[in-house]
């Protein structure tokens, strides 16, 4: 069984995570609508990704006789200063899930929960994954400046790669 603040800390997770996945949709959108359908498309995966992930933590409670308790979600933005500007807030937005998976992780080591100790393990590294990519693109989107072409070439590259399941 959970305790009660490790249900209560797994359900705002569970909002977290489908936060995260209308946060990418919503930047899935942007960019489709700047003519960037490779970029959009990496959003949206990442946008199934993260529901995905929301599921697993609704397994997890199911699982251990908890209950998950689902709450309205904030509207997420929808101008991002274009794919950089979305890129570098995809990687503030993961780097704070990181914060909020390692406080799951140290409560639920607090409290003696081995089983959530080693559920949540699986999303310390995919976070390490998730970060990384992020930076990635970032530093590419950054290369690329301001030339069209090469953000042309990019947002065919990373659509392609997504296509072929690589990428975060």
């Amino acid at each position: 069984m959970l305790s009660p603040e490790v249900e209560a800390a797994m359900n705002a997770q569970i909002a977290a995570e489908l936060y995260s996945s209308h946060l990418y949709l919503a930047m899935s959108t942007a960019c489709e609508s700047d003519g960037l359908p490779g970029l959009g498309r990496w959003f949206a995966l990442q946008a199934d990704e993260e529901r995905d992930h929301a599921l697993r933590f609704v397994r997890h409670v199911l699982d251990r006789s908890g209950r998950v308790v689902l709450t309205g979600l904030d509207a997420p933005p929808t101008e991002f200063g274009g794919p950089l500007g979305a890129f570098e807030q995809a990687l503030t937005h993961e780097m704070n899930v990181t914060q909020m998976i390692d406080g799951l992780y140290g409560m639920a080591l607090q409290h003696g929960d081995y089983a959530s100790q080693v559920f949540l393990q699986w999303f310390v590294t995919e976070q390490v994954e998730e970060e990384k990519t992020a930076t990635e693109i970032v530093q590419t989107l950054k290369a690329v400046g301001h030339d069209p072409i090469a953000l042309m070439m990019f947002d065919r590259e990373l659509g392609a790669s997504r296509a072929e399941g690589a990428g975060g």
